[in-house]
């Protein structure tokens, strides 16, 4: 950063970063509904890990190194303590990105949001250096898919989340079905896992070919995102341990399968796809990082596809491995 906060606007010397060719990368995001569970469990922590993670998670899906954060804050009426420990959860999220609080704006709009609802928005940017940029064409036939574990549910599916719960009467203050030694809030608000550091150590010891933040939409309405022309990624749900909120969720909610995966990330929170000779180092780079990664599945050739295509094979939710 350049200079100090106050201004009208940051400044950030991106050649202090060490970037010699760079390429900009921005991406904005909120938290969605978990804020009404925040908001009702007044635990409000979390909530700007969470913000920062949405953000920054993709970023390095193209292999970007975030540079700065900014927030905006809406609500009804200012709680001083309320607003205190978002901005500290979005400090911490920032620590573990590596990336600079930069600035931010808080809005008291009393015609719009009722005393005690708010609303978060973040914004960041990020640089990869042009030949480094991740693109997923380097994706082929042949390439392993790895899954990171997540931290839960992450951001994504809360309306779901909220409407199981009201259906079923559950008190968010009571302890978790799933998680007997948490709240049911407590669980439910985990923040999102932030992968930037893991992440970049792994595309620097070379071999990863993509990345995909799984969020809503599930793994495969992201995976097709970034995947090129001509193939088809395979991916085997009995591969993983699906977490116990996720289980718990179809089972008391009775959602099927297909809708869990297309709402959830069901316990993978960021894939990564790498050459087939990479795989053994790339996934010892990113357990050495802290992540649990599991093979999920593979790139095969699907030449005759208009377009990519992703073929999950659905975990099962009332049986699966712990």
């Amino acid at each position: 950063m350049v200079g100090g906060l106050g201004g009208f606007a940051g400044v950030f010397d991106i050649a202090a970063a060490g970037f010699r060719d760079p390429l900009l990368l921005t991406a904005t995001d909120g938290v969605g509904t978990k804020l009404k569970i925040a908001i009702a469990a007044k635990r409000h922590d979390g909530i700007g890990i969470d913000l920062v993670a949405m953000c920054v998670n993709d970023l390095v899906v193209a292999g970007g190194t975030p540079l700065m954060f900014l927030d905006y804050y809406a609500c009804g009426r200012l709680d001083v303590q309320t607003g205190t420990d978002i901005v500290a959860g979005i400090a911490e999220g920032c620590r573990r990105a590596d990336c600079a609080l930069i600035g931010g704006e808080t809005a008291e709009l009393p015609g719009l949001y009722a005393d005690g609802d708010y609303d978060l928005a973040g914004f960041a940017v990020g640089a990869v250096e042009r030949a480094d940029l991740l693109d997923g064409g380097a994706i082929a036939a042949g390439d392993v898919v790895l899954g990171l574990v997540s931290d839960g549910l992450h951001s994504n599916g809360f309306s779901l989340v909220r409407a199981v719960i009201a259906d079923f009467g559950f008190d968010y203050a009571a302890a978790a079905p799933f998680a007997p030694r948490q709240s049911l809030a407590e669980a439910l608000l985990t923040p999102t896992r932030i992968y930037v550091r893991s992440c970049l150590d792994a595309i620097a010891g070379g071999g990863v070919h993509g990345l995909c933040h799984v969020t809503g939409g599930g793994i495969a309405e992201n995976l097709v995102r970034v995947l090129p022309g001509g193939v088809r990624a395979e991916i085997d749900g009995t591969q993983w341990p699906v977490p116990a909120v996720f289980r718990w969720l179809a089972d008391v909610g009775g959602i099927a399968s297909a809708e869990m995966l297309r709402t959830f990330n069901c316990g993978i929170g960021m894939i990564v796809v790498v050459a087939p000779d990479a795989a053994a180092a790339v996934t010892a780079r990113l357990q050495a990082a802290g992540e649990t990664v599991h093979a999920i599945g593979r790139i095969v050739a699907d030449p005759d596809a208009a377009a990519p295509v992703v073929d999950v094979t659905a975990p099962d939710f009332q049986h699966a491995r712990a």
